[in-house]
């Protein structure tokens, strides 16, 4: 059996990540999936989150948001609407995010979209944990 698979993460923007991944773990809609390579075939929806994976003996930590996850034993292809490497997280953009998110949310104003709002401070807060660890 293979040691490392495919791995392969693209937004509608860019490809943001094309490597031999050793393993990884993804946001699916309903928890964090393990991958290592051989897996068995699955596709996901993907949920606010953040993907870690390990290649050459290095950890890499990505913030994603919403999308689908296609794994085959040899390849796993993330479409994410969003996804960004922590190195590239504007840490004072994704704090005022959070602020307004949570301002919102707070506000009881009942024209306030609550569960796009809920989602906005999710997607805040994990891009403000994924930026911490680039260390």
């Amino acid at each position: 059996m293979p040691d490392t698979f495919q791995l392969e993460i693209v937004t509608p923007d860019k490809m943001v990540v094309r490597d031999a991944a050793d393993e990884m773990q993804l946001p699916g809609k309903k928890g964090y999936l393990g991958i290592l390579p051989g897996h068995a075939p699955l596709i996901t929806e993907l949920s606010v989150g953040e993907i870690i994976y390990s290649a050459n003996g290095y950890t890499h930590h990505l913030a994603v948001a919403w999308g689908f996850a296609e794994v085959l034993p040899d390849k796993v292809t993330v479409l994410a609407e969003t996804c960004e490497r922590a190195e590239d997280i504007d840490i004072r953009r994704a704090r005022e995010a959070k602020q307004r998110a949570e301002e919102r949310l707070k506000s009881g104003n009942p024209e306030v979209d609550f569960n796009r709002a809920a989602s906005a401070l999710q997607r805040a807060q994990t891009r403000l944990e994924v930026a911490e660890r680039k260390g």
